[in-house]
């Protein structure tokens, strides 16, 4: 296969946040921190761990992407996700981020992120707006649609 997009970043987005979800975890797209950044997707866990993916659909999306070093600082733990025929040799290494690969469908961590615990009051804004975003959009949906929005919130306490 050729390293051009084999998938499009909507579909490795939706397979890796089934990932974190059959994983126990909560995640919510596009969000952005307080630098302006937009993370593709960001991760909460049940011990308030923070992860955040950086989709990648192509070399040039890779290539021409220079803010993904400022991410880091906002997680617990940073990975690309690639389609599995992506060029990985051009990611950075195990000690900067984790990678994640899928074909659309299932998805493989191929390299662990290495951990780089938040400071405390960090990680109590971002849960705080994790919890605002969230919230908000959750109620716009209920606003477009109030028959179906009701979410399926089994999540264990």
């Amino acid at each position: 296969m050729t390293d051009g997009a084999s998938l499009t970043t909507a579909r490795i987005t939706a397979a890796v946040a089934r990932l974190f979800l059959d994983h126990g975890k909560a995640c919510i797209r596009e969000f952005t921190v307080r630098t302006g950044r937009r993370a593709d997707l960001m991760m909460l866990g049940p011990n308030r761990e923070i992860t955040i993916i950086e989709v990648k659909s192509s070399r040039q999306d890779f290539t021409s992407d220079r803010k993904w070093h400022e991410y880091i600082e906002w997680a617990d733990r940073f990975y690309f996700a690639v389609a599995e025929d992506f060029p990985r040799d051009i990611l950075p290494g195990p000690d900067i981020c984790g990678i994640i690969i899928t074909d659309g469908f299932d998805c493989h961590f191929v390299q662990q992120a290495p951990v780089s615990k938040l400071a405390g009051a960090r990680r109590t804004h971002l849960v705080t707006r994790l919890a605002h975003v969230a919230m908000r959009r959750i109620e716009w949906a209920a606003q477009d649609d109030p028959d179906n929005a009701m979410a399926d919130d089994r999540a264990e306490d």
